[in-house]
């Protein structure tokens, strides 16, 4: 990359993770790593233009077919695009078919933008990481064949074992805090060339790991709040993203939504 680049416009395509759950705004909203990294970019260059089409729950059939010619459409400086975790936690899940899907994505935003970005994702230390971890990485791996053939940026997150530090995700397990999103800006920062302000692999202090009943406690509350209605979801054929649209359809003029990057 080139160093201290100057970047005009940035488009972010996915899901939740770059919606930017679980970053609260005082509205309700939610901030994320891509606002924050858009916020950064502003600062630098007047006019700087973003646009987030991501929208939460979506997998990378719906990504690819709602969100990628829009976004080559609007022919971008840096374009993001991280997708395809959420069909790998699916019970039943076409690997063959993630990959492909993925492939035709990256091959329609390479040709468009000036960047583009891809990701291996990051993941909460635990049993469901575990089980799902050989998807994960044979996404992953599929991952570095595309950016090596279409010349794109990976960011690696998953490689990163602060990433996985429980006290980075929310109580719901799946979605960064705003300390974790912090971090992946910082790292997507470092990635397109732009002097560090910080390093954001560095470890959390280290603490006394919670006791037994207080694990417990958290296990009930996580499968009461969000475990059960995921179920429910599934089994129903219904999605957290349904009818939602993007909180930033339009590549225009960066406007913090509700308040100003940390």
């Amino acid at each position: 990359m080139e160093i201290n680049a100057t970047y005009t416009s940035l488009v972010a395509l996915g899901d939740s993770f770059t919606e930017g759950m679980s970053d609260l705004n005082p509205d309700g909203s939610y901030r994320g790593w891509a606002d924050l990294l858009a916020g950064r970019l502003a600062a630098r260059t007047p006019g700087f233009r973003y646009a987030n089409l991501a929208v939460r729950g979506k997998l990378i059939g719906q990504i690819v077919d709602e969100q990628v010619d829009a976004a080559a459409a609007m022919k971008a400086d840096v374009v993001t695009l991280v997708g395809g975790l959420n069909d790998t936690l699916r019970p039943k899940c076409d690997m063959g078919r993630v990959k492909g899907l993925l492939g035709e994505a990256v091959e329609r935003l390479a040709p468009s933008c000036g960047q583009l970005v891809l990701m291996r994702s990051p993941g909460r230390n635990g049993p469901v990481m575990e089980r799902f971890r050989p998807r994960m990485e044979e996404l992953f791996a599929h991952v570095d064949e595309l950016a090596a053939r279409h010349g794109a940026l990976v960011v690696d997150l998953y490689g990163a074992p602060v990433l996985g530090d429980p006290r980075l995700w929310d109580v719901d397990r799946l979605h960064l805090t705003a300390e974790g999103h912090h971090r992946v800006a910082e790292a997507v920062w470092q990635a397109l060339g732009l002097p560090p302000e910080e390093d954001w692999r560095a470890p959390l202090p280290a603490v006394m790991p919670p006791g037994w009943a207080t694990r417990r406690v958290a296990d009930a509350r996580f499968a009461r709040q969000h475990l059960v209605p995921w179920i429910g979801r599934r089994l129903t054929g219904r999605s957290s993203g349904d009818g939602r649209a993007p909180k930033r359809p339009e590549l225009l003029p960066y406007e913090p939504l509700a308040r100003e990057p940390r």
